[in-house]
Protein backbone atom coordinates (compact mmCIF):
# COMPACT_ATOMS: atom_id res chain seq x y z
CA UNK A 1 0.00 0.00 0.00
CA UNK A 2 1.19 3.82 -0.77
CA UNK A 3 2.40 6.19 2.55
CA UNK A 4 0.06 8.01 3.60
CA UNK A 5 1.07 11.72 4.23
CA UNK A 6 0.06 14.56 6.49
CA UNK A 7 2.11 17.49 7.04
CA UNK A 8 3.50 16.79 10.43
CA UNK A 9 3.97 13.12 9.73
CA UNK A 10 3.66 9.87 7.89
CA UNK A 11 1.35 6.75 8.21
CA UNK A 12 2.46 3.47 6.53
CA UNK A 13 0.08 1.05 6.22
CA UNK A 14 2.69 -2.58 6.72
CA UNK A 15 0.03 -5.38 6.91
CA UNK A 16 -3.68 -6.38 6.82
CA UNK A 17 -4.88 -9.10 8.86
CA UNK A 18 -8.31 -10.18 8.30
CA UNK A 19 -10.17 -12.48 10.72
CA UNK A 20 -12.86 -15.02 10.10
CA UNK A 21 -16.44 -13.61 9.32
CA UNK A 22 -18.52 -12.96 11.75
CA UNK A 23 -22.05 -12.22 11.13
CA UNK A 24 -22.37 -9.57 8.19
CA UNK A 25 -18.43 -8.52 8.21
CA UNK A 26 -14.80 -9.66 8.65
CA UNK A 27 -13.06 -8.27 11.73
CA UNK A 28 -9.98 -6.44 9.87
CA UNK A 29 -6.50 -5.42 11.53
CA UNK A 30 -4.82 -2.36 9.41
CA UNK A 31 -1.07 -2.62 10.75
CA UNK A 32 0.05 0.67 10.29
CA UNK A 33 3.90 2.51 11.27
CA UNK A 34 1.65 4.60 14.03
CA UNK A 35 -0.26 2.09 15.63
CA UNK A 36 -3.07 -0.75 14.89
CA UNK A 37 -6.53 -0.02 13.58
CA UNK A 38 -9.61 -1.63 14.12
CA UNK A 39 -12.16 -2.70 11.40
CA UNK A 40 -15.34 -4.03 10.16
CA UNK A 41 -15.62 -4.87 6.53
CA UNK A 42 -19.05 -5.60 4.96
CA UNK A 43 -17.85 -6.83 1.67
CA UNK A 44 -19.19 -7.37 -1.45
CA UNK A 45 -18.31 -8.89 -4.25
CA UNK A 46 -17.13 -7.16 -7.14
CA UNK A 47 -18.25 -3.83 -6.17
CA UNK A 48 -16.70 -0.45 -6.47
CA UNK A 49 -18.61 1.79 -4.29
CA UNK A 50 -17.86 1.84 -0.18
CA UNK A 51 -19.14 3.32 2.83
CA UNK A 52 -16.56 4.45 5.85
CA UNK A 53 -18.46 4.63 9.22
CA UNK A 54 -16.73 6.30 12.05
CA UNK A 55 -18.03 7.75 15.71
CA UNK A 56 -16.78 10.40 18.14
CA UNK A 57 -14.96 10.86 21.06
CA UNK A 58 -16.65 7.64 22.65
CA UNK A 59 -14.54 5.38 21.17
CA UNK A 60 -14.79 2.01 20.59
CA UNK A 61 -17.88 0.99 18.08
CA UNK A 62 -20.00 3.81 18.74
CA UNK A 63 -22.66 4.50 16.67
CA UNK A 64 -26.14 7.22 16.76
CA UNK A 65 -29.03 6.49 16.31
CA UNK A 66 -30.05 3.43 17.99
CA UNK A 67 -27.47 1.37 15.87
CA UNK A 68 -27.82 3.37 12.54
CA UNK A 69 -24.44 2.01 11.64
CA UNK A 70 -24.30 -1.75 11.50
CA UNK A 71 -27.65 -1.47 10.88
CA UNK A 72 -27.21 0.38 7.14
CA UNK A 73 -23.92 -1.22 6.59
CA UNK A 74 -26.11 -4.71 6.40
CA UNK A 75 -28.76 -3.50 4.03
CA UNK A 76 -26.60 -1.43 1.66
CA UNK A 77 -25.17 -4.40 1.04
CA UNK A 78 -28.56 -5.46 -0.96
CA UNK A 79 -27.59 -1.86 -2.88
CA UNK A 80 -23.96 -3.77 -3.92
CA UNK A 81 -22.51 -1.14 -1.89
CA UNK A 82 -19.52 -2.42 0.73
CA UNK A 83 -18.96 -0.58 4.39
CA UNK A 84 -15.82 -0.63 6.87
CA UNK A 85 -16.72 0.76 10.03
CA UNK A 86 -13.23 2.09 11.73
CA UNK A 87 -12.30 2.59 15.10
CA UNK A 88 -10.59 5.31 16.20
CA UNK A 89 -7.23 4.55 18.00
CA UNK A 90 -6.99 7.54 19.62
CA UNK A 91 -10.48 8.66 19.71
CA UNK A 92 -9.95 12.57 20.93
CA UNK A 93 -7.08 13.21 18.32
CA UNK A 94 -8.48 14.90 15.31
CA UNK A 95 -5.52 14.30 12.88
CA UNK A 96 -4.87 10.42 14.48
CA UNK A 97 -8.25 9.95 13.36
CA UNK A 98 -8.06 11.51 9.99
CA UNK A 99 -5.51 8.96 9.47
CA UNK A 100 -7.78 6.47 10.47
CA UNK A 101 -10.06 7.14 7.75
CA UNK A 102 -7.47 7.61 5.52
CA UNK A 103 -6.06 4.25 6.12
CA UNK A 104 -9.39 3.20 5.54
CA UNK A 105 -9.34 4.38 2.27
CA UNK A 106 -6.28 3.02 1.42
CA UNK A 107 -7.17 -0.48 2.13
CA UNK A 108 -10.43 -0.52 0.22
CA UNK A 109 -8.70 0.86 -2.83
CA UNK A 110 -6.55 -2.48 -2.87
CA UNK A 111 -10.02 -3.99 -2.48
CA UNK A 112 -11.03 -2.85 -5.78
CA UNK A 113 -13.16 0.29 -4.40
CA UNK A 114 -13.08 3.57 -6.75
CA UNK A 115 -16.26 5.20 -5.37
CA UNK A 116 -16.36 6.26 -1.34
CA UNK A 117 -19.10 7.86 1.16
CA UNK A 118 -17.47 9.12 4.63
CA UNK A 119 -20.15 9.31 7.40
CA UNK A 120 -19.39 10.60 11.07
CA UNK A 121 -21.37 11.72 13.88
CA UNK A 122 -20.13 14.05 16.38
CA UNK A 123 -16.61 14.59 16.65
CA UNK A 124 -16.62 11.97 13.37
CA UNK A 125 -18.21 14.89 11.65
CA UNK A 126 -15.30 16.84 11.17
CA UNK A 127 -12.11 13.80 10.55
CA UNK A 128 -14.55 13.15 7.65
CA UNK A 129 -14.90 16.32 6.26
CA UNK A 130 -11.02 16.59 6.50
CA UNK A 131 -10.65 12.96 5.42
CA UNK A 132 -12.47 13.66 2.10
CA UNK A 133 -10.46 16.75 1.18
CA UNK A 134 -7.68 14.52 1.16
CA UNK A 135 -9.13 11.81 -1.33
CA UNK A 136 -10.30 12.54 -4.81
CA UNK A 137 -12.28 9.62 -4.56
CA UNK A 138 -14.98 10.67 -1.93
CA UNK A 139 -18.38 11.46 -3.48
CA UNK A 140 -20.29 12.55 -0.30
CA UNK A 141 -19.79 13.07 3.42
CA UNK A 142 -22.73 12.89 5.74
CA UNK A 143 -22.49 14.11 8.86
CA UNK A 144 -24.54 13.62 12.08
CA UNK A 145 -24.51 15.69 14.44
CA UNK A 146 -21.27 17.49 13.99
CA UNK A 147 -19.00 19.43 15.70
CA UNK A 148 -17.65 22.77 14.11
CA UNK A 149 -14.29 22.80 14.95
CA UNK A 150 -11.95 21.14 12.32
CA UNK A 151 -14.58 21.95 9.44
CA UNK A 152 -13.36 25.17 8.08
CA UNK A 153 -11.87 23.04 5.09
CA UNK A 154 -15.64 21.73 4.00
CA UNK A 155 -15.58 24.42 0.93
CA UNK A 156 -12.49 22.36 -0.05
CA UNK A 157 -14.76 19.58 -0.90
CA UNK A 158 -15.84 21.91 -3.99
CA UNK A 159 -18.03 20.41 -6.66
CA UNK A 160 -16.95 16.95 -6.70
CA UNK A 161 -18.42 15.71 -3.37
CA UNK A 162 -21.90 16.85 -1.96
CA UNK A 163 -22.20 16.96 1.57
CA UNK A 164 -25.41 16.08 3.83
CA UNK A 165 -25.82 17.90 7.42
CA UNK A 166 -28.20 16.13 10.28
CA UNK A 167 -28.85 17.46 13.52
CA UNK A 168 -31.31 17.52 16.45
CA UNK A 169 -32.02 20.94 17.74
CA UNK A 170 -32.12 19.58 21.20
CA UNK A 171 -28.65 18.37 20.86
CA UNK A 172 -27.36 19.33 24.65
CA UNK A 173 -23.58 18.32 22.99
CA UNK A 174 -23.28 20.23 20.12
CA UNK A 175 -25.59 23.26 19.34
CA UNK A 176 -27.16 23.27 16.16
CA UNK A 177 -25.25 26.05 15.41
CA UNK A 178 -22.50 24.12 14.39
CA UNK A 179 -24.24 22.43 11.57
CA UNK A 180 -25.52 25.42 10.30
CA UNK A 181 -22.24 26.96 10.17
CA UNK A 182 -20.82 24.27 8.23
CA UNK A 183 -22.66 24.14 5.75
CA UNK A 184 -23.28 28.10 5.46
CA UNK A 185 -18.93 27.58 4.28
CA UNK A 186 -19.22 24.72 2.20
CA UNK A 187 -19.89 24.65 -1.62
CA UNK A 188 -23.02 23.05 -3.63
CA UNK A 189 -24.19 20.28 -3.37
CA UNK A 190 -24.89 20.40 -0.11
CA UNK A 191 -27.73 19.77 2.38
CA UNK A 192 -29.14 20.21 5.89
CA UNK A 193 -31.67 18.73 7.65
CA UNK A 194 -33.01 19.94 11.16
CA UNK A 195 -34.68 17.27 13.86
CA UNK A 196 -36.71 18.98 16.17
CA UNK A 197 -36.50 17.74 19.97
CA UNK A 198 -34.01 14.91 18.64
CA UNK A 199 -31.00 15.02 20.73
CA UNK A 200 -27.23 14.50 19.94
CA UNK A 201 -27.35 10.92 19.05
CA UNK A 202 -30.79 11.42 17.33
CA UNK A 203 -31.98 8.58 18.43
CA UNK A 204 -36.09 10.21 18.70
CA UNK A 205 -35.54 10.11 14.73
CA UNK A 206 -34.11 7.40 14.43
CA UNK A 207 -35.93 5.50 11.85
CA UNK A 208 -36.42 8.76 9.56
CA UNK A 209 -32.17 9.14 9.91
CA UNK A 210 -31.69 5.51 8.62
CA UNK A 211 -33.94 5.98 5.35
CA UNK A 212 -32.90 9.13 5.17
CA UNK A 213 -29.23 8.32 4.91
CA UNK A 214 -29.55 5.27 3.36
CA UNK A 215 -31.55 6.80 0.20
CA UNK A 216 -29.03 9.97 -0.16
CA UNK A 217 -25.78 7.52 -0.55
CA UNK A 218 -27.03 5.20 -2.55
CA UNK A 219 -28.61 8.05 -4.95
CA UNK A 220 -24.67 10.11 -4.42
CA UNK A 221 -22.74 6.58 -4.86
CA UNK A 222 -24.91 6.12 -7.90
CA UNK A 223 -24.57 9.04 -9.84
CA UNK A 224 -21.41 9.33 -9.10
CA UNK A 225 -20.51 6.07 -10.92
CA UNK A 226 -22.38 6.95 -14.16
CA UNK A 227 -20.40 10.67 -14.15
CA UNK A 228 -17.33 8.58 -13.64
CA UNK A 229 -18.18 6.37 -16.75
Amino acid sequence: MQPIYDESYEMVVQGVEVEQQQEEYYPVKLITSLGTIHCRYYSVPSSEKAVIWVGGIGGGWDTPARGLYPLLCQQLIKDGIASLRVRFRYPTQLTDSIMDVLAGISYLHEEGIKNFALVGHSFGGAVVIQAATQSPDVSTVVTLATQSYGTDVVSELATQCSLLLLHGTADQVLPPYCSQSVYQLALQPKRLILYPNAGHGLDEVADEVTQVVRDWIVDQLNSSSVRVL
